[in-house]
């Protein structure tokens, strides 16, 4: 019985990850020339950078600066409602600001404060600290595609993205310059 009960987890287990995988662009091609290719790389408009404030809304919003060498790119940021297209810009200030949290060394990071609140800013305080106990910290440049934005009831909304980090690299906080080694490995100068 225990055999079946590990094999059944090993399946289920198996087709999560595929799933995983077919929805960011993974794929079980054995194809030479689409190996090369990640999913969603030709879609949207290219690189959004979300303004401090919003045209219109009247919301006073903090500042987040990034490192010289990190770099967020927001692909797909319009979707033709203006709802949705709010949403998306929030979501990218939300990930830009626990970059900042994680890549810049100041004593306060208003902007995470401001774009995560209750549970979503202790996982986001709690993933940042994964980084600060070990002294780590990132560079180059991560890209997010495939964003999709779903309203709830009450002015709730969630957004589902795909990340590619292939071209980011690991590095020391205390340290923050990096030297590329190769495209999954960087060393600490």
């Amino acid at each position: 019985m225990r055999t079946r009960t590990t094999t059944a987890a090993a399946t289920a287990l198996t087709a999560a990850v595929a799933l995983l995988l077919t929805g960011c662009g993974g794929s079980d091609s054995s194809d030479p020339k689409d190996s090369d290719k990640t999913a969603g790389a030709d879609a949207g408009s290219g690189s959004s950078k979300p303004s401090a404030s919003a045209p219109g809304d009247g919301i006073e919003r903090p500042e987040i600066k990034l490192p010289s060498d990190v770099e967020n790119v927001f692909e797909g940021g319009t979707t033709g409602d203006p709802v949705k297209d709010a949403v998306l810009a929030d979501n990218e200030r939300r990930i830009n600001s626990i970059d900042e949290a994680i890549t810049v060394d100041a004593k306060k990071y208003p902007a995470l404060k401001f774009y995560s609140k209750g549970d979503a800013l202790m996982s986001a305080a709690s993933y940042i600290m994964s980084f600060r106990d070990e002294n780590r910290s990132f560079t180059g440049k991560t890209r997010y595609y495939d964003r999709e934005v779903t309203l709830h009831k009450a002015g709730a909304a969630s957004v589902t993205y795909c990340m590619d980090a292939t071209q980011t690299y690991p590095g020391r906080q205390e340290v923050h310059v990096m030297r590329r080694t190769t495209l999954s490995r960087a060393v600490a100068a």
